[in-house]
């Protein structure tokens, strides 16, 4: 997907998006549910422009975002283990 802003520097920048839920695995690329596709962030600066100007150009700030860049497999967590935890929180 490409996001646009157009108050940021660069005005326009790729993010990647998961199109699985599971993961693809095997010789023929069977979607494995005991695997969850999760997106992969990378931190980045870009330049933000503010409502200042100084010489008649627009003044721009850093600012730090994450971009999703990707995806990753991790496996799925088991039923029972998720309710031994829920309790352990209570």
């Amino acid at each position: 997907r490409i996001s646009y802003d157009p108050t940021r520097y660069p005005k326009y920048i790729p993010e990647a998006y998961c199109l699985c839920k599971g993961c693809l695995m095997g010789i023929f690329g069977e979607e494995n549910f005991h695997f969850r596709s999760t997106p992969v962030y990378m931190p980045t600066v870009i330049l933000r422009r503010t409502s200042s100007c100084a010489g008649g150009r627009y003044i721009y700030t850093e600012d730090y975002v994450t971009i999703p860049v990707g995806c990753t497999c991790v496996p799925e967590q088991e039923k029972e283990a998720e309710s031994v935890n829920s309790s352990i929180d209570k």
